[in-house]
């Protein structure tokens, strides 16, 4: 059956949207005055979606790459995902929601252009499907798309892509600070995976989260990749400086699963912190560094070549290769997180069983959408912490 074309998707799409969005529950929106651009905003301030703790990167990348002013978006409440949710069909996956709720919010502030990132899965291919709701809503706006271009390598897609945003823009400059924002990224994906694996045994509360307050601010004021080794490096001596209550052999979880869900913590209601409170040591494999940077599909497979004779798509041998890796070490257990209808780690999950019935660890998995609550979470969580710590103490 020959594939559907790309537009004919979207329009499927939108008449989806059409019939869903009057049954929907109108959130609480903005006077319709708004929904056009005000001629009075700059042509030049840029927003992209919330993304975890990668804000500065995006900031990095906005102000000395693009040479663009940064629009940061406030904290996230309800009405983000409301307003996602209103907008899109009942069957594209959260983070498209979580990420189209966060455009409308970017522009009810006045931003000219917006960035959308993609993904390693058919998130990359929703960037045109958002534009073309938004533009239904009434927006004007100008949206980079990173999708264009990136088949002519990565200075023509600065060619492509960037110009769209200034087209004066110094192209080797740009290229350069563009190495210094993913410079920037694996730093700060090392120092989460510091605080990750210690914040849970602090010995006064909030010090690692004033310590990694500290690390963002340091990072937001970076204008050269000297700038962020020097903010790097005094907040690493920081994170190492603070006091420690660590057990000797301390419950340890490693967290896997969808690229978006796994890392977004607003997406997926603060996994992390939920069991770093718990007083667990915290591993996740998965960050744009190991995704992109050091990313090597065919090795992870050959590592988990029991489990996994093929590519499985975006991110899923990441996630059979981290849970067996975890295994392997010995961890406690493993939550595996996605989206709903995130096909890719649905297909994941009798692999993973797989894995926890030849070792013997638990896996606790998780499928977040639009009405997934704290209450279910916590009560699922923690009776995944009492099945672990009674293992782990029948077991020493």
């Amino acid at each position: 059956m020959p594939m559907p074309k790309i537009h004919e998707v979207g329009e499927s799409v939108r008449s989806s949207i059409a019939l869903h969005t009057e049954k929907k529950r109108e959130p609480r929106l903005r006077p319709r005055q708004h929904l056009k651009k005000k001629l009075r905003h700059k042509p030049t301030k840029v927003a992209i979606f919330r993304y975890s703790y990668y804000a500065p990167a995006f900031k990095y990348f906005i102000e000395q790459v693009l040479d663009c002013e940064y629009l940061r978006l406030p904290d996230p409440t309800d009405r983000n995902i409301e307003l996602g949710s209103l907008y899109s069909s009942d069957y594209v996956c959260t983070p498209f929601k979580h990420i189209l709720g966060d455009f409308i919010e970017a522009l009810e502030l006045g931003a000219d252009i917006i960035v959308q990132t993609g993904g390693p899965c058919r998130l990359g291919y929703y960037g045109e499907l958002q534009e073309s709701i938004l533009r239904d809503l009434g927006y004007e706006f100008t949206m980079l798309n990173f999708s264009h271009g990136i088949e002519k390598g990565y200075v023509g897609w600065a060619k492509e892509v960037l110009k769209v945003v200034n087209p004066d823009l110094n192209i080797p400059h740009a290229v350069r600070q563009l190495i210094a924002t993913g410079g920037m990224m694996s730093k700060l994906d090392e120092a989460h995976d510091f605080y990750l694996a210690n914040r849970g045994f602090e010995v006064e509360k909030g010090s690692f989260d004033r310590a990694w307050t500290a690390l963002s601010d340091a990072f937001d004021a970076c204008k050269t990749d000297r700038d962020i080794s020097e903010a790097f490096h005094i907040a690493m001596d920081r994170f190492h400086e603070i006091p420690l209550d660590k057990p000797e052999n301390p419950l340890r979880i490693g967290v896997v699963g969808e690229f978006f869900t796994a890392i977004d913590e607003n997406s997926n209601l603060h996994l992390e912190r939920k069991l770093m409170d718990m007083g667990i040591e915290v591993h996740r494999m998965i960050n744009f560094t190991n995704r992109y940077t050091h990313y090597n599909e065919p090795n992870l497979r050959r590592g988990a070549s029991k489990y996994l004779l093929y590519d499985m798509g975006p991110t899923s041998t990441m996630t059979v290769a981290a849970a067996l890796s975890y295994a392997q070490q010995g961890f406690d257990g493993v939550v595996h997180a996605k989206s709903a209808g995130c096909t890719p780690e649905i297909d994941c999950v009798p692999v993973l069983q797989q894995v926890s019935a030849d070792y013997g660890m638990p896996i606790l998995y998780l499928t977040y959408d639009a009405q997934t609550s704290d209450t279910g979470l916590d009560t699922r969580l923690e009776a995944f912490y009492d099945m672990i710590a009674m293992k782990k103490e029948k077991h020493l």
